[in-house]
């Protein structure tokens, strides 16, 4: 890992972020045999840069970006720094202070690297902890949300609370059509097998606070030296049974493109395309 300070505050636009990046892709094999899927393109862009533009047009301090399969690609790709480009799809040109303000840096947690694997997304997170600040943003890299803008607003509202996370819930995709987690008066639930209630499906976007990955929730020392696979589901419900993590039901565009047929509906052509 690159070493870098995290920041000792965290004003509502200048939060760290972590993006997850690491998986192997089985699904979305043939493809992901010689591309990493964060890096296959949707729309004419690498998967994983929609959330980093819209990451650094947030004002996203720095994003931490683990990788594991194939992972040599994507520093490759996006270097250390990563910089927004004005186009004409975008609503306003941007100026040239805020051209300057959106050089965003990257550091990078190379799982793959250090321990042969992806460390899942609890190890990976607990792994890139010196890294992060006490409140930070996380994302997948293989989740299309081309809305989704990491707003202020609810950095604001999150540090008023004491939850050790929000989460944004979409609605429930075919390929997961029992959801995740309910949702009531702004809060996560665990609804047990036969509850009515609706569930809805996590995002892969949400807050976080570093105390999640500390005791007691987690037992992996912060930098995971021993690079401990763990998954964050486990850590979450443990948290929602103690209130302790919010959430809001999110609508915008959004594909979890976990298959070259979901690849391919969004770029509306061929699921051997990239």
């Amino acid at each position: 890992m690159h070493s870098h300070q995290p920041p000792s505050t965290h004003p509502a636009h200048h939060l760290h972020a972590m993006l997850l990046a690491a998986g192997r892709g089985e699904r979305m094999r043939p493809l992901t045999d010689t591309t990493p899927k964060p890096l296959l393109s949707v729309q004419g862009k690498p998967l994983m840069q929609w959330p980093l533009e819209a990451l650094a047009r947030s004002g996203c301090t720095c994003t931490v970006v683990n990788t594991a399969w194939l992972g040599e690609q994507i520093p490759q790709t996006f270097g250390d720094i990563f910089r927004l480009q004005p186009s004409s799809s975008m609503h306003e040109q941007l100026s040239n202070q805020e051209q300057t303000n959106s050089a965003m840096p990257i550091r990078y947690s190379h799982e793959g690297l250090d321990f042969g694997g992806a460390l899942e997304t609890a190890g990976g997170i607990a792994r890139a902890l010196p890294l992060l600040g006490d409140v930070f943003w996380v994302v997948a890299g293989d989740v299309f949300a081309p809305d989704f803008d990491f707003p202020a607003q609810a950095v604001d509202d999150f540090l008023a609370t004491n939850h050790l996370a929000h989460l944004w819930l979409v609605p429930n995709p075919e390929h997961n059509p029992r959801g995740d987690f309910g949702l009531e008066s702004g809060m996560a639930l665990n609804l047990p097998a036969g509850d009515p209630r609706p569930r809805y499906t996590y995002s892969t976007m949400g807050l976080y606070r570093r105390a999640l990955f500390e005791a007691p929730w987690c037992d992996i020392p912060a930098g995971n030296p021993g690079g401990v696979k763990a998954a964050l589901a486990p850590l979450l419900r443990a948290a929602i049974d103690q209130e302790c993590i919010s959430a809001t039901l999110y609508t915008g565009r959004w594909a979890d493109v976990g298959t070259p047929q979901r690849l391919a509906q969004l770029n509306g052509g061929d699921p051997s395309s990239r």
